[in-house]
C-alpha cells in the first residue's frame, strides 16, 4: 500500500459531488509547457506546482506537468509525447529514491526517448532512510528541491 504522507494534513480541494471515475492508465497534463516535462502523482503534485511556479517567475521556464493518476497501468505514452517535445524529464514522488516508481518512469522513457533527451533525467524524491514523523519536512522534496532539478535539466542543455 503505498502512503501520500502529506495528504493526511492536506488542504481540502474540489471534488465532483455526483459519482466519477478516473480511468486507469491515462495522465492527465496540468500545465502545457515547451521546456521540462516535470511528473509526478498524489500529494507531490502541490509540491510540483509549487516547483513549475517558481521555475516560471525566477527563470522563465515553462514545465509541462503531468499527473500519471495511476501508477499500474501508467500512461506512459502521454509522458513520451512531452519527454520527446521538452527534451527534458524531472520525476519526483515522495517515496525512497531506491525501487520506488520513479525508477520505472525513467528506465521506459530512457528506454523510449533516448535520442530526444537532451539532458539527464532527474529524479527528486524521498531518501534511502526511515524517518520519524517530526522530521517529515525535511524528507519529502519540497519545491525547491525540485526547482533545483528543473533548473539542472534545462541548465544541461544550454
Amino acid at each position: 500500500t503505498i502512503h501520500f504522507q502529506a495528504l493526511y494534513r492536506a488542504a481540502v480541494e474540489e471534488v465532483p459531488e455526483g459519482d466519477y471515475e478516473i480511468p486507469l492508465g491515462e495522465a492527465e497534463v496540468l500545465r502545457e509547457g515547451s521546456d521540462v516535462t516535470v511528473v509526478g502523482w498524489g500529494g507531490q503534485l502541490n509540491v510540483l506546482a509549487k516547483a513549475c511556479d517558481l521555475a516560471f517567475e525566477k527563470d522563465g521556464i515553462q514545465c509541462e506537468l503531468i499527473d500519471l493518476q495511476t501508477l499500474l497501468p501508467w500512461d506512459v505514452e502521454t509522458v513520451e509525447r512531452s519527454v520527446n517535445k521538452t527534451g527534458k524529464l524531472v520525476v519526483s514522488h515522495e517515496a525512497p529514491i531506491t525501487c520506488g516508481f520513479g525508477a520505472e518512469v525513467t528506465a521506459k522513457i530512457q528506454e523510449r526517448c533516448f535520442l530526444s533527451l537532451e539532458a539527464p533525467i532527474q529524479r527528486v524524491c524521498g531518501y534511502d532512510t526511515p524517518f520519524p514523523l517530526v522530521f517529515e519536512k525535511y524528507y519529502i522534496p519540497d519545491e525547491f528541491k525540485n526547482l533545483e532539478a528543473i533548473r539542472k535539466a534545462v541548465d544541461f542543455s544550454q
